[in-house]
């Protein structure tokens, strides 16, 4: 959709640090619909499908779907003990980052119009695992798996990527421990990532942004 008309754009998590970015980047052109659990125009909590379902019908007709939101648990392995998925330590990532985004994707299908596009996040512990980052690991892996997937199955034309950023520069005073030796990398800079998916034209693609 590379220099098509103006398009209505669902920002799902537009008062975080990379919603932000993502809505500077792209508010100029577009129209950007800002969308959170506490802030925005519309209200969503992604954790919750029957929100996700609602935010979706009330934004009406959209060109795309972005998400730059999503929790996982930081813990340590041998931390972690053996439970059902409701009471793990991993129900966090899996209920909100993994499930918050698959359900977004899907219920997207209703309001998106054809040719449209969905754009998820994961992050850089897909490929490079720290210590206490399993859920994180985990999630982001899954994520990547399920768009390459979605991706030769989704209907009318519609796209879905993924952003894999490494840590933030912004998020380092309270990561930083977490990251030694990793290079940050800024929002802004993030955001063009989410630019390349929306306005691009490929689909089933993750976009690292080392």
């Amino acid at each position: 959709m590379a220099d098509a008309a103006r398009l209505r754009i669902l920002l799902v998590g537009a008062g975080g640090t990379i919603g932000r970015a993502v809505a500077a980047e792209l508010g100029a052109r577009h129209d950007v619909v800002a969308a959170g659990r506490k802030s925005g125009t519309v209200q969503i909590d992604i954790d919750d499908p029957a929100s996700v379902v609602a935010a979706i019908r009330k934004v009406g007709p959209i060109d795309a779907v972005a998400c730059a939101s999503g929790a996982t648990e930081f813990r340590p392995l041998g931390m972690i003990e053996v439970a059902s998925v409701t009471q793990s330590v991993y129900a966090l990532g899996l209920a909100s980052k993994l499930m918050g985004q698959v359900n977004l994707a899907l219920a997207a299908r209703e309001t998106l119009r054809d040719g449209g596009s969905i754009t998820l996040v994961s992050g850089v512990l897909s490929d490079t695992p720290i210590v206490a980052g399993s859920s994180a690991s985990m999630v982001n892996g899954a994520l990547e798996a399920f768009v390459r997937a979605a991706a030769i199955e989704l209907p009318r034309g519609l796209r879905i990527n993924v952003i894999s950023p490494t840590v933030l520069t912004e998020s380092m005073p309270a990561f930083g421990p977490f990251f030694r030796g990793f290079e940050p990398v800024p929002a802004s800079r993030v955001a063009l990532a989410y630019s390349r998916s929306i306005e691009g034209a490929q689909t089933g693609q993750v976009y690292r942004v080392p």
